[in-house]
């Protein structure tokens, strides 16, 4: 399987994406904050056709402009790179999701079908407990405070999955990736953000769309999903029982996706 990327120039700097597969259909993948083409490739895991992954601005190789992060400007690099290499089919996870959101209120025959991996926010500012959260990981990311953002991280974790080495190892290279890049300039904005302008825009949605949420999730709010699921006419909503995405339910989650994006 292919580990080499290519650098997508657009307006802004230059986008680090990765194909792999070949034919169609031919689906993006977009990562959350903190995020990478790496976490982000196991959610593609036996889709047919092409699958390509990219970075948004700050990760990995991509560019980091002095452009404020907003959901319009991560719309425009996911929109950049679909573009480029055709791509009919989106999937999103958390901020990627929002980017998704953004991306086809502004142009609701966009995609064929979508993914939307546990969305996070609407039309109106967070103001829950994921709010504080994740401004304390923004003030301690400034602070280099990288064993104080693992810690965050982990406390976010399913209990059971806390004392695993691979999840322990997870959260200590996310927030190794939050304290040393740019990420950490996304958390003094992105928090506040709203993917959306208005949430009724979802209605003229076209794409075929399949929302994955999970119970106990207060990062990504049941209801944001359930209401997405609601206003988008052609969508399908799986709640997962709590235990997370990446531990418990990720061979669930891989058979939904490969089976949805067929």
């Amino acid at each position: 399987m292919s580990t080499r990327t290519s650098i997508l120039t657009y307006p802004q700097g230059g986008i680090e994406y990765l194909t792999t597969g070949t034919g169609r259909p031919s689906t993006v993948f977009a990562h959350g904050l903190a995020g990478s083409i790496a976490t982000t490739r196991p959610f593609g895991s036996g889709v047919a056709g092409s699958q390509t992954y990219f970075h948004f601005r700050g990760h990995g190789a991509s560019s980091s402009p002095e452009s404020a992060w907003t959901y319009s400007a991560l719309a425009d690099e996911l929109d950049a790179v679909a573009t480029h290499v055709g791509a009919t089919n989106a999937l999103g996870v958390s901020m990627g999701a929002g980017a998704i959101c953004h991306l086809v209120e502004r142009d609701p025959d966009r995609f064929e079908r979508v993914v939307l991996a546990l969305p996070a926010v609407l039309d109106t500012p967070r103001t829950d407990s994921a709010l504080e959260w994740l401004l304390e990981m923004g003030r301690l990311a400034q602070e280099h405070d990288t064993d104080g953002v693992t810690e965050l991280l982990l406390f976010d974790q399913p209990a059971e999955h806390r004392d695993e080495q691979v999840v322990r190892n997870w959260c200590r290279d996310q927030a190794d990736t939050i304290v040393r890049t740019d990420v950490s300039r996304a958390l003094r904005s992105i928090p506040h953000a709203t993917a959306l302008h208005d949430r009724q825009s979802l209605t003229r949605v076209t794409a075929q769309v399949l929302v994955i949420t999970q119970q106990d999730d207060p990062a990504h709010p049941l209801w944001v999903g359930r209401e997405i699921a609601e206003l988008v006419p052609n969508a399908r909503l799986e709640v997962l029982p709590p235990g997370g995405i990446l531990w418990s339910h990720r061979a669930r989650v891989r058979e939904l996706v490969r089976e949805f994006l067929a």
